[in-house]
């Protein structure tokens, strides 16, 4: 029940606004990065994670693809 923080989320800089998900008992939970520990944690069925995660990235820009090495 290893918690996961975003790819876009940053250690450092003005960019420190991420959440952290994980998958528990058949759902899945998300908190508040920052505040660990003492963050709420919501709870949510795997379709409404789904959808949490098509809203999040449809607002967010798209980062450009790495070159093929």
């Amino acid at each position: 029940m290893t918690w996961r923080k975003s790819s876009r989320s940053s250690d450092s800089g003005a960019d420190q606004n991420c959440v952290e998900a994980r998958s528990f008992e058949g759902q899945f939970q998300v908190r508040d990065s920052k505040l660990g520990h003492e963050s709420p944690v919501f709870e949510l069925a795997a379709p409404e994670f789904a959808s949490l995660l098509r809203a999040t990235s449809a607002r967010l820009p798209r980062r450009a693809a790495a070159a093929p090495g």
